[in-house]
This record gives structure tokens, C-alpha cells and sequence, in this order.
């Protein structure tokens, strides 16, 4: 076998280990934590027979080993389980039945995972193309005033929190400027325009948060290169600064580049809990905080696991594209 299959073979299968051992920290984690589910949806008033009755409904009572057995093995099926929210329980002679409501965590979460996924895309598309703009002209203008500039507003906007920043936006661009409601509130009936102007406030918070990163990665990255000899080469042939600087610089930087990329865009999907609370937009990041409040622990099991599998997904194509665009990785010694 080549070396890159190979390689990826091999970074896939470290993947699969990552995403089980998540899984068992998941489970252990949200397991460990105090207070009772039953106790919970009941009140203080339940009794214990009641209690007992629901936990028994939903597997509570069964050892941990098997309840998470379970979970994986309805994972790997397709099925994440029951919403616990969705269940209404109702108290009778000492036991509860469950009536109604009852709605599969798989089909809750796929709508909002496709709005999380849209607002990364909005905020990729604009963030992307800015930072690596930024990042080239702040190397080929180098210790100027621009490049100082750039560098101090990148830096600020990463150091503010993002809910700062957040509300910043919407008092200039929502409750003084007009331009963007306040609240995110998408649904499937808004046109592709509505949409848009609806994810863009919290879509450009995120890009304010992520664009210092990917400039000052790419920035780096070209100036290291820029002593290199071939490098020197292009600027005796008589090449623009430019064209030497995205020609010649740039793709042998792009392993770094992607890497920086890639973290960024997983924090698109992982991180972006805060700002869909600000904004209300329908996300995950948004039910992930729901089902906590609501300790509904299937849905708060999922929602890991995806931002989990998201973040080693992302990682695993920037190391494949890294050694893809990198001959040094491509046929290591």
C-alpha cells in the first residue's frame, strides 16, 4: 500500500478510538452528575413508589455498563434514544405512565444540527475568505501600519467574550442601524434571502471571533517562507511581491494554514453554544443547553457525541488535505 492511504487508514482508526473513548467520558460524565430525573420531572411531593415506577420506564435502574452498552449499540443503529422533555408522565395509585409527547432524540436533533451547519457555512464563507485576505497583505506589508493595525483589531476582537461582542453588534447594526433583527429566529418557511438576514448578526460575532486565528496563522506561515531560497529565486527573477507572496508562498504554507482552518470551523460547530443562546437561533448549541436545564439526558448524551464527532471529523480532514498538499508528509522517511 502507498504511503497516503495508508496514512489515512491509519487516521481514520485513531478517529474511531477517539469517538469511543468520547464516548465513554460522555456517558460517565453526564451520568455522574447529581440529582434524579424521576425526582426532578415529579417534584419534591412525588412518592417513592412513583419514582421508582418511572425510573424503571426508562432504564434508570439498570447497571450503568448495560445503559451505556445500550446507548452505543442504538447509536451505531441510527436510534440516540427517547427525548426525556418530550415525555409527560402522569401520576397514578402510586406508579406513572408515559402518554404522548414522546419524540425520538435522532429526528429533534437532526433540524437543528442542519441550522448549526448553516450558520458555520455563512460564517466560513465570510470568515475564510477575509482572514487568509488579511493574513497575505499583513505579509507582504510586514511591520507597517496596516500590518500593526490588523493585528491590534484581530487581536481585540478575540480577546473580547463573544456575547460582548455580540451585543455590541446588535446595538450598532440592530437597535441603532436597522439592518438585522436582533432575534435569529429562522424556521423552514423564510426564503433563502430571509434566512441569510437572519443568521448574519450571529454570523458575523462568530467571524469577529474566528478571524484573528486564520490571519495570524496565515501571516506566520508566509513570512517563515519568505527566507527560503527559492523565495529569494522569484524576487531576483524580477517577480511582484504579490505573485511571489500567493504564487510561491502561500501553497507551501497551506499545511498549517488548513490545520489553523479546520480547528476554526469545528469551533463553528462546537462553540457556538453562547451565541445561539444571545441570539436565539434554533441551534444545537441552543438544545444542548435546553436538554441540561431540563436534564434530559439522552438529548445531552447526543449532542456531545455530535459536537464530539464533528471536532474529530474536521481534524481528521485537515490532517488528510495537510498530507494531500504537503510532499514532506506525503512519502515520510
Amino acid at each position: 500500500m502507498s504511503p497516503v492511504p495508508r496514512i489515512i487508514l491509519q487516521r481514520l482508526a485513531l478517529g474511531v478510538l477517539t469517538l469511543l473513548a468520547v464516548s465513554i467520558l460522555i456517558f460517565a460524565a453526564v451520568n455522574a452528575l447529581p440529582g434524579d430525573f424521576a425526582q426532578a420531572i415529579l417534584g419534591q411531593s412525588a412518592t417513592p413508589e412513583a419514582v421508582e415506577a418511572i425510573r424503571n420506564d426508562l432504564g434508570l435502574n439498570e447497571p450503568a455498563l448495560i445503559r451505556y452498552l445500550d446507548w452505543l449499540f442504538g447509536i451505531l443503529s441510527g436510534d440516540f434514544g427517547t427525548s426525556y422533555s418530550q415525555i409527560k408522565f402522569v401520576e397514578f395509585s402510586g406508579e406513572s405512565a408515559a402518554q404522548g409527547g414522546i419524540a425520538n432524540v435522532y429526528d429533534q436533533l437532526v433540524p437543528k444540527f442542519k441550522n448549526t451547519t448553516y450558520l458555520a457555512f455563512v460564517t466560513a464563507c465570510i470568515a475564510v475568505p477575509l482572514a487568509l485576505s488579511l493574513g497575505i497583505l499583513a505579509a507582504l506589508y510586514r511591520n507597517s501600519a496596516y500590518d500593526r493595525a490588523v493585528n491590534i483589531a484581530t487581536l481585540s476582537s478575540i480577546s473580547s467574550p463573544e456575547f460582548f461582542l455580540a451585543y455590541i453588534l446588535v446595538l450598532y447594526l440592530s437597535v441603532l442601524g436597522g439592518f438585522f433583527d436582533p432575534v435569529s429566529n429562522i424556521n423552514a418557511e423564510m426564503t433563502g434571502w430571509e434566512r441569510l438576514t437572519a443568521t448574519m448578526l450571529p454570523a458575523l460575532t462568530l467571524t469577529l471571533v474566528v478571524t484573528a486565528h486564520m490571519m495570524r496563522m496565515t501571516r506566520a506561515a508566509i513570512i517563515n517562507l519568505l527566507a527560503s531560497p527559492y523565495i529569494e529565486m522569484a524576487r531576483l527573477k524580477g517577480i511582484s511581491p504579490m505573485r511571489v507572496i500567493v504564487h510561491h508562498a502561500l501553497p507551501n504554507a497551506l499545511a498549517p494554514i488548513i490545520n489553523v482552518i479546520a480547528l476554526n470551523l469545528a469551533y463553528l460547530i462546537t462553540g457556538v453554544v453562547v451565541i445561539e443562546v444571545v441570539f436565539v437561533y434554533p441551534g444545537i448549541g441552543l438544545t444542548f443547553v435546553d436538554a441540561v436545564k431540563n436534564r434530559d439526558i439522552p438529548v445531552v448524551q447526543a449532542c456531545c457525541l455530535i459536537f464530539a464527532a464533528a471536532y474529530v471529523l474536521l481534524n481528521l480532514t485537515a490532517d488528510i488535505l495537510s498530507i494531500i498538499t504537503n510532499p514532506r508528509l506525503r512519502y515520510p522517511k
